[in-house]
């Protein structure tokens, strides 16, 4: 289960792929329709997730570590890793502006990351767990602040949060040329093949990944607009 060289047999839509994706579907469904019911549970659900999200950090680091797998490039310092720490900062501190970056960077990007993972371990090995369940803790972190908490966003937030990324892309251009890194995946996509596979390379991956930000961006926000207008009608 925390071996480095077994169970390397991940494939894509797989039956263990599949039903872990419909399990995040089902959880997604039941905080957000079930929501009445589990009110009263809120200070569970609220410390549930965010507990996953911190023993999905600590263990990622602490499972490299000891398997001597550790190197510069594990710091946490992925998207992933970054919402991670903006949802535990929320769960601590009511912010909006964190919440602005969170919901654009913690909604649609995990669950990408879901669809076409960075995986080569198979179920139930801990590198399978430990990456689904921590992508998928980050957006029900999300219809969480959503659902429960009341948080609400404009439609300028999406260029608020877009600025934000890059203001926070920027340093870590710098830290990848200087350290020879990849975090954010912007010195070159993903050695699997995902989705940022498909965005060139040079300057077009970089216009595409811009691109895709702001589509994606859009898209995430439709159901917030749709939610606000209902709201105030």
């Amino acid at each position: 289960m925390f071996s480095v060289t077994e169970m390397r047999t991940f494939e894509l839509f797989s039956v263990p792929h599949i039903v872990f994706l419909l399990f995040f579907v089902g959880i997604c469904f039941v905080l957000v329709y079930c929501r009445g019911q589990l009110k009263p549970h809120q200070s569970i659900i609220k410390w549930t997730i965010f507990t996953i999200l911190v023993i999905s950090e600590i263990s990622q680091q602490l499972w490299l570590v000891m398997t001597n797998q550790w190197e510069i490039g594990n710091l946490p310092l992925h998207l992933c890793s970054i919402s991670t720490f903006m949802a535990i900062f929320l769960f601590l501190k009511p912010s909006k502006k964190v919440f602005y970056f969170l919901f654009f960077t913690g909604m649609l990007p995990p669950i990408l990351s879901m669809v076409t993972p960075e995986l080569v371990h198979q179920f139930p090995h801990f590198r399978f767990l430990k990456y689904f369940l921590h992508h998928a803790a980050i957006t029900w972190a999300v219809f969480y602040f959503i659902v429960y908490e009341g948080y609400r966003l404009p439609k300028k937030a999406i260029w608020t949060g877009l600025i934000l990324l890059n203001s926070i892309a920027i340093p870590i251009f710098i830290i990848n040329h200087l350290l020879e890194t990849n975090f954010f995946y912007l010195a070159n996509p993903t050695e699997s093949q995902t989705i940022l596979s498909f965005f060139g390379t040079g300057i077009m991956y970089y216009i595409n990944l811009e691109i895709a930000a702001l589509i994606v961006f859009f898209i995430t926000y439709l159901p917030m607009g749709i939610v606000m207008k209902r709201e105030r009608g």
